[in-house]
């Protein structure tokens, strides 16, 4: 056998040329054969390292995203942890594992399920596609597990200079969001659904999106939850913390709260002064953030270099905010099958193309109004974006005048 490869450098070049292998079509079998022959363990910080230098080496974070489940594959059962922290109780890493755990207990379950599937029969498939819907709903909770990580954890990592791999891993999340609403989607016909079917709604839809699910459990614990211990301060963890609630915990109530040492929580803000003077008036800072949140709309600004500086935070707000994503370009806030749009919008009102941009969708059983504006100063300069967003649902269904007062209860 040869002689194992132990320089960093020469790992990462090894690593890099195997990612390229697969990209060129080379089996992955191979690739792994050759990975085991010369590398045996590879440093976990050095996978996210490598998959950074191929973005900025010019190959598509699409392509990165296509070859991920493969790499990953290939690499299963030869990271190193070894130089891994440990992590308290209760801290968001030990709130995520936690969480891991508890995908995992219904991920087997549902394998559980699968697995007895040959011996149904007809009259029992309603009742039997009932319980894996449901199932398969309880998995799905994944999606705030995954929004923790865009919105609280990824702004970090990008600040510390980590671009490439959160947007893999974003691309990622969002595949496995699709699936598992497909697989649900397959099996809610409970009195439709037919025996010859179901084979093909467990081969081609529950199995893959159980598997993603999986696939990205091992990305997190192996990767990307190792390296961000590595990286993120205390205060940037005890601000992941803190805005967890907003949204929600995956499958799980923490017992475990949790604190970094010599970090008070008084010791962290996020700005401050007493009071804001304007041409036509002023507010303290108490009354402008009462407005704010009084209002029934939602606002976030984006200044001229792109990045969010402003958000309301009103008691009906529309779609999630958090304070991780002030300073952040606002790229980095979407998705990225949508980011095109994004810098249509920004691109057109820079140029004075435009000046504003409507659209409106039906959104959890609402209908929401978003409309963007350019934010221009007194000669006409390009000060910003202005996202406007209003749930119209009972608006529309007013009539005739309402002239006598009338408190809405």
């Amino acid at each position: 056998m040869s002689e194992l490869i132990n320089n960093s450098s020469q790992r990462k070049e090894m690593l890099k040329h195997m990612i390229l292998e697969l990209h060129r079509g080379v089996a992955p079998e191979q690739v792994r054969a050759r990975l085991v022959e010369l590398l045996s363990r590879i440093p976990y910080d050095e996978v996210v390292e490598v998959e950074q230098e191929l973005i900025a080496e010019g190959l598509p974070v699409e392509e990165v995203l296509r070859l991920c489940d493969v790499h990953t594959a290939v690499l299963d059962g030869h990271l190193d942890l070894s130089g891994a922290k440990d992590v308290p109780p209760g801290h968001p890493v030990d709130v995520f594992r936690q969480e891991n755990r508890a995908l995992e207990k219904v991920a087997s379950e549902i394998r559980d399920m699968l697995a007895g599937s040959t011996s149904l029969k007809q009259e029992d498939l309603p009742n039997w596609l009932i319980g894996l819907h449901g199932k398969l709903n309880a998995l799905m909770d994944v999606d705030k597990h995954y929004l923790r990580k865009e919105y609280l954890l990824f702004p970090y990592m990008e600040a510390h200079g980590i671009t490439g791999p959160p947007k893999v891993m974003w691309g990622k999340h969002d595949e496995t969001r699709a699936l598992l609403k497909a697989a649900i989607d397959a099996v809610s016909n409970h009195d439709k659904l037919t025996l010859d079917e179901l084979q093909a709604v467990i081969d081609f839809g529950v199995k893959p999106a159980v598997q993603a699910v999986l696939d990205m459990i091992m990305k997190e614990e192996e990767i990307l939850l190792p390296m961000c211990m590595d990286t993120l301060t205390g205060e940037e963890w005890y601000l992941v913390h803190v805005q967890t609630p907003e949204y929600g915990f995956c499958l799980i109530d923490p017992e475990d709260d949790w604190q970094p040492e010599g970090v008070e929580a008084s010791e962290i803000s996020y700005g401050g002064g007493s009071s804001v003077r304007l041409p036509t008036g002023s507010f303290s800072i108490d009354e402008l953030a009462a407005l704010f949140t009084t209002l029934p709309i939602d606002l976030t600004f984006v200044d001229k270099d792109d990045k969010v500086k402003f958000f309301s935070h009103g008691p009906k707000r529309i779609f999630a905010r958090n304070r991780a994503i002030l300073g952040r370009d606002v790229r980095m806030c979407h998705p990225p099958g949508s980011v095109h749009i994004v810098d249509k919008i920004i691109n057109d009102f820079k140029s004075g193309r435009e000046n504003s941009a409507a659209f409106w969708i039906n959104f959890k059983d609402r209908f929401v109004y978003i409309e963007y504006f350019a934010m221009r100063g007194e000669k006409g300069e390009y000060l910003g974006t202005v996202e406007f967003t209003q749930d119209l649902t009972e608006l529309r269904k007013l009539e005739g005048d309402q002239r006598l007062l009338n408190y809405k209860k």
